[in-house]
């Protein structure tokens, strides 16, 4: 099964809008048009598809995924209408990879930079993971983990002291990936008695400056996605392999 995961595209309704070091939408066109070719099985957009928030970036964002070769599913990002992405197509939280299991959470927080998952949520979170022990793929827009810049790590994940709470209990979640911070990124956390991996993925807009104190792009970097293949054997259990593609 083989997973591609695309992130912050920061979509305009004019095509030609420039953001701080190119242009959304030739970036989206590039990246999807590499996406394709990896044969993918699902397609996962965490999030921060739309720049100005207009109904016509997300209709040219459906457009676009929709000549992809396979299903794909996206989930809000801090900058998106969650309206507007509905009307014009669904957001899931569950979807059935055969021996595997994709879950995706919302943790947009109306007006705010920073995520939260929520009480609601998180319990809807424990009793999904309660009810199937498949292996676990959870993908989020914000980050659950400090990833090294002061001021990225000041809008991640506010509750993620409860979420790993919460993962503690449950070993067959295996990876977690997440959008917001465009840069590549990489972890694995021991929760309970299982260790969890934790990704990161380039932005397909701009990217930011890894380590860096305060705000800035990071002008040597490209647009890129990242690569999950998710295996399965009775004998090995379950295994992956991830790593994150770049475009020129």
């Amino acid at each position: 099964m083989r997973v591609v995961q695309i992130t912050d595209a920061h979509l305009y309704a004019d095509t030609e809008a420039r953001s701080r070091a190119g242009v959304p939408w030739r970036q989206f066109q590039q990246v999807l048009s590499a996406v394709a070719a990896e044969q993918p099985d699902v397609v996962i957009f965490t999030g921060d598809i739309s720049q100005d928030e207009s109904a016509a970036s997300y209709a040219l964002a459906v457009q676009a995924m929709n000549a992809l070769p396979c299903p794909w599913y996206w989930l809000p990002g801090n900058h998106d209408q969650r309206a507007l992405m509905a009307a014009e197509h669904p957001l899931a939280d569950d979807v059935d990879l055969g021996p595997w299991r994709l879950l995706l959470l919302n943790t947009q927080v109306e007006g705010q930079p920073y995520g939260e998952l929520g009480s609601e949520q998180l319990a809807s979170l424990a009793a999904q993971l309660e009810s199937d022990e498949r292996p676990t793929l959870i993908a989020m827009h914000h980050p659950p983990v400090d990833v090294g810049a002061v001021w990225m790590d000041a809008i991640g994940l506010q509750d993620r002291d409860a979420f790993w709470e919460l993962l503690s209990k449950h070993a067959h979640v295996k990876i977690i990936v997440f959008g917001h911070v465009h840069q590549a990124y990489a972890e694995q956390r021991a929760v309970g008695e299982a260790t969890i991996n934790v990704y990161g993925c380039p932005a397909i807009a701009d990217q930011f400056l890894p380590s860096a104190e305060q705000f800035a792009i990071d002008e040597a970097s490209r647009p890129g996605y990242r690569m999950i293949d998710l295996h399965w054997s009775d004998v090995q259990g379950s295994e992956w392999q991830t790593w994150v593609e770049r475009i020129d």
